[in-house]
This record gives structure tokens, C-alpha cells and sequence, in this order.
């Protein structure tokens, strides 16, 4: 495969945060040429519907041929291969699972519609190979799977499972380390407590405020940025935590700006998750990287990314790791925290991405068929 170059057709239709994030570096990063077909991050489950008309339209306006069609889990892959099969019929496709809609968390007091679990589950069926964030993402679903599949009155295919997870495996993303270190920024001598998570309930933002006022009991003296995406009116938890620690907060609400957002990062110390879903975790490595101490909860991706050190049982051991790290700066290990997330840096994901394009292709009998 050796200068062999590859026209890789990459689809997306929610093109919106990290989605965005992760596509445009590889586009950045990859030796392959990709061309980016996608539609605005609002409306997702009509993107699951609707998303694949429109983009198959686009799909068939292109003039150039392509060796692969590289697509997100927010894709209706049957959908969009079957308005394109006189063009696309032959040309293999990869799926990328950022996440699912069989085990992301409900909000509370809504029940799931399993009809986009279900897209999912159709959309992997017809792909040549899946590629899982994490091993804790595709473990999760796989064991979910026939739960779902159980949920139909009959003819319920359960004997397709074990061959989507013979063609699915984990290839982990890849993020621009590398651009936050041009904005890097001495750490101030207050310790400063970051939440760069999205202000939704499946961060438990309740829960980080909890820990927050019990540690500020003790007197303990902080700083407390808070950022991340939010997407609500009225995000509660964040308001009250607003008047509760106005003398602590440095920060407050949304980053447009990377610049901005870096320099925050770097001024902090100490960055805390309380997560009950994180598929892979994005917002951690990040913090990582400009040498911030997580405490992660002992759950989810995150054994994955932290040593045990870094992570933490339960609530009360979560306020006494705080205390800890506050009273005296010599536990923190933000350089350790760096060096665990170094493999994460687009210098080292692209070519194993490139890799993973060029062995589908391969398999599929397309490798190499352009220079």
C-alpha cells in the first residue's frame, strides 16, 4: 500500500462537537483524501431518518469515484446505500460508532424508542466492518444487543449477532493534542478546579456540585471553572451553583474559542468527572493533556484512560480525594496525567486510522486501485 493514496467518502449527518472535532482532524491527518458529506448538528433523530435522503442526493452529485465510504452511527447506512446503489453498490463501507442509541442514557421519565437503537443495529448489519470508540463501547453494546433484538414479537434474527461482532473492532480516535500546547499558560498558585463536560444529566452535574459543597465545608480554599457545551434553557444545577460558589468562580458557561479554551485548561489543576456515560471521553484526555489531575469515576472508558490512581469508588471517596489534593499540591500528578494521554494525539492515531482504511480496503478488494 505503500504510496497509495485512497478516496475515502466520510459522512456525517450530525456534523456538530466532538463529531465534528474528531472528523475534521482526520481529515487533517489522514494520508487519504477524504471528502466530507454532512448536515448541521439539530434535529438527531430526524437526522436518523431523513439524514440519509438528503446525503445520498449529495453522495450522487459527485463526480470522482471512491475506494471507501467512511460513516458515523448517526448514519441510516441501508437507507443511504440503497438510494445510492447504482453508484455506491460495490464500494465498501465502514462504520464508526461514537456512540449508540441501545444503551446511551435515557433522560429521566422518558422511555426509549427502540426504533433508532434499531437503525443502528440494520446500519451495522449492512456494514463491511465497525469501529467502536472503545472496548468499553462495543462490550457495552454487544451485551445489550439481543435484550433489543428480544424486545420484537418474532422472527428476531438473534443468530446475526455473532457475526457483526466478528467485523466489529475498537479503534480508538484521535484528537489535536498538539494545538493546545501554542497556548500553554503557567498554573496560578490558588488550585482551580475545571468541569469541561457537556451540561447535560448524564454528566451528574448534581453530583459534582455535591461533592463541591462538602468540600468547601472544610475549608478548603479553590477556584472553579466551568465550562462544556450547553444545550438547555434553564441548566438548574449550574444557576444554583452559580450564586453558591460566586467567590470561587473564575469561569462560567461555553468556550467558543479554542484559544480561550486551552488557557483555561492549562490554568487549572484539578479536572473532576462524575459521569454516568462517557463512551469514550474526549473532554478527560483533553484536560489530561494540559496536565490537569483527573478524578474519574471508576466506571465507563475511563479505567481505560487513568491509572487507578486517578480513579475514585464512589461520592464520599471522590470529596476525600478533593480535600486531599487541594490541602496539599504535592499529590498532584499532572505530568503523569500527560504522559497517559500522549497516545491519544492525532501524530499517533491518523496512521493507525490510515492503516485500518487501507485493511478494509484491502479485504474488500479495492486497496490501492488510485495513486
Amino acid at each position: 500500500m505503500s504510496g497509495k493514496k485512497l478516496k475515502i467518502l466520510a459522512i456525517e449527518p450530525y456534523c456538530g462537537g466532538s463529531h465534528r472535532y474528531f472528523l475534521q482532524g482526520l481529515e487533517r491527518h489522514s494520508r487519504h483524501r477524504l471528502t466530507i458529506l454532512s448536515l448541521p448538528a439539530r434535529y438527531w433523530k430526524w437526522r436518523m431518518h431523513g439524514g440519509a435522503v438528503t446525503l445520498a442526493e449529495e453522495a450522487l452529485e459527485l463526480d470522482e469515484e471512491f475506494d471507501l465510504i467512511f460513516a458515523t452511527e448517526m448514519l441510516n447506512l441501508p437507507n443511504f446505500l440503497a438510494l445510492t446503489r447504482r453508484r455506491f453498490g460495490g464500494t465498501p463501507a465502514v462504520l464508526y460508532f461514537h456512540e449508540n442509541q441501545a444503551t446511551y442514557p435515557m433522560p429521566p421519565f422518558e422511555k426509549r424508542d427502540l426504533t433508532y437503537a434499531y437503525i443502528n443495529w440494520a446500519s451495522l448489519m449492512v456494514a463491511d466492518a465497525a469501529w467502536f470508540n472503545s472496548q468499553y463501547h462495543l462490550e457495552e453494546f454487544f451485551q445489550e444487543l439481543p435484550r433489543l433484538l428480544k424486545h420484537f414479537p418474532d422472527f428476531q434474527n438473534l443468530t446475526s449477532v455473532a457475526p457483526t461482532r466478528e467485523k466489529s473492532v475498537v479503534v480508538e480516535p484521535g484528537l489535536d493534542l498538539a494545538a493546545f500546547d501554542s497556548h500553554r499558560v503557567e498554573k496560578g498558585k490558588v488550585p482551580r478546579i475545571i468541569w469541561n463536560h457537556r451540561w447535560e444529566y448524564d454528566k451528574d452535574p448534581e453530583a459534582f456540585f455535591r461533592a463541591l459543597d462538602r468540600v468547601k465545608q472544610t475549608g478548603a480554599v479553590f477556584e472553579l471553572a466551568l465550562a462544556g457545551q450547553n444545550s438547555r434553557r434553564e441548566p438548574g444545577e449550574f444557576l444554583a451553583a452559580r450564586e453558591r460558589f460566586a467567590g470561587e468562580i473564575v469561569h462560567y458557561g461555553f468556550m467558543p474559542d479554542f484559544g480561550a479554551y486551552a488557557r483555561l485548561l492549562w490554568s487549572s489543576h484539578i479536572m473532576v468527572s462524575t459521569a454516568h456515560h462517557e463512551f469514550f471521553g474526549m473532554s478527560a484526555v483533553e484536560a489530561m493533556h494540559c496536565g490537569c489531575q483527573p478524578l474519574l469515576p471508576h466506571r465507563l472508558n475511563y479505567p481505560a484512560l487513568a491509572p487507578e490512581e486517578f480513579l475514585y469508588d464512589n461520592q464520599q471517596e471522590l470529596v476525600e480525594r478533593l480535600s486531599t489534593l487541594l490541602s496539599d499540591r504535592g499529590w498532584l500528578r499532572g505530568d503523569e496525567a500527560r504522559r497517559r494521554v500522549a497516545r491519544y494525539d492525532w501524530s499517533v492515531r491518523a496512521p493507525q486510522f490510515d492503516e485500518a482504511f487501507e485493511q478494509v480496503a484491502m479485504d474488500t478488494g479495492r486497496a490501492g486501485s488510485r495513486s
